[in-house]
């Protein structure tokens, strides 16, 4: 039953398979690495469309993104979010230097990188037959054994199971387009998909598999954010937060109101776990610790998204061009 499920699976793939992916046109370990990463929690059509291709440019080679500044890679990451991804990336580049190890373990050793990455990794970059559990595998799994909770111990098990090692790349590629296409969390294609004949959770409500986690209300945090400036340049500082850590942003308070300074606008950002909601001040302040930068200087530097707004509130406030600050 299982061998004839793997042959549909590959005549499925071949004929339905996102092949076009650039990830997938090419066997280099840091490539496929690369858009691992960046997978992780963040959509295909945004990684190809705005990411993908222009990091790449920037660090061609593992031995660019090593020699380049954690500034500069941060810069690069911008408007990615989780920027505990690119810091990774470079502490991983700067220990590998050369070329990333060719075993699962070694792999799992490095920072950023967890036993899902690792096995992508081997099996995509070096044929290693090992499968993969990333969120579309897991939902798959979840439904074709009938099950609405699972550890993480238990899901391996289970994708050892249905797992297909005579032809494990293009079996671990199908079952990421089947998860992405005909089986996604809000919607199935039964009648299309190759696991249709095993699947348990078909019978009953496909989307009921796995059971929905309790949705927990989004915390709403207040701030101010101010923007100072001297001489027609704009003060910013570096993080040291575990928080956005690393990235470049105008000073915060929790102030609810203030006294000094002009009000431009306020902004709202979004985040995993709260939403900000901020109020943008411009101070003129020569006695305000920080860094000064000019309007182009501060282009250079990685903002969070908070920062970005509150900047462009501030260039549209006072009409500002690239060439007045």
């Amino acid at each position: 039953m299982l061998n004839h499920v793997h042959q549909k699976l590959d005549t499925w793939y071949c004929h339905h398979g996102r092949h076009h992916l650039p990830w997938r046109q090419t066997q280099d370990a840091y490539k496929i690495w690369i858009s691992e990463i960046m997978l992780q929690q963040t959509q295909v059509k945004t990684v190809l469309e705005r990411f993908y291709f222009p990091f790449l440019e920037t660090f061609p080679t593992l031995q660019d993104l090593a020699n380049a500044s954690e500034d500069e890679v941060l810069k690069k990451w911008e408007g990615l979010g989780y920027y505990t991804r690119a810091r990774n990336l470079h502490k991983t580049a700067q220990i590998c230097q050369d070329a990333l190890p060719l075993t699962v373990s070694e792999l799992m050793a490095l920072p950023g990188i967890g036993k899902s990455t690792a096995h992508a990794i081997a099996a995509f970059a070096y044929h290693t037959p090992v499968p993969i559990l990333d969120a579309n595998v897991k939902r798959i799994l979840y439904r074709v054994f009938g099950i609405k909770k699972a550890n993480e111990k238990k899901l391996w098990e289970l994708a050892y199971t249905l797992f297909n090692d005579k032809n494990p790349y293009d079996y671990n590629q199908v079952l990421m387009d089947i998860g992405a296409t005909l089986c996604t969390a809000k919607s199935t294609e039964c009648v299309s998909c190759p696991f249709e004949s095993i699947c348990k959770a078909k019978d009953d409500d496909p989307l009921l598999y796995p059971e929905k986690k309790v949705t927990k209300k989004v915390p709403i945090r207040s701030k101010n954010i101010i923007i100072y400036t001297h001489n027609n340049k704009m003060g910013l500082h570096q993080r040291e937060t575990k928080f956005l850590n690393g990235l470049w942003g105008f000073s915060e308070t929790d102030q609810t109101s203030l006294d000094a300074g002009t009000f431009i606008g306020n902004i709202v950002q979004k985040y995993s776990h709260f939403h900000l909601h901020a109020d943008v001040y411009h101070l003129e302040n020569a006695s305000y610790e920080t860094q000064w930068f000019t309007h182009n200087e501060v282009q250079s530097l990685a903002l969070s998204g908070a920062d970005h707004k509150a900047l462009a509130l501030f260039i549209k406030h006072h009409k500002i061009s690239d060439t007045m600050i």
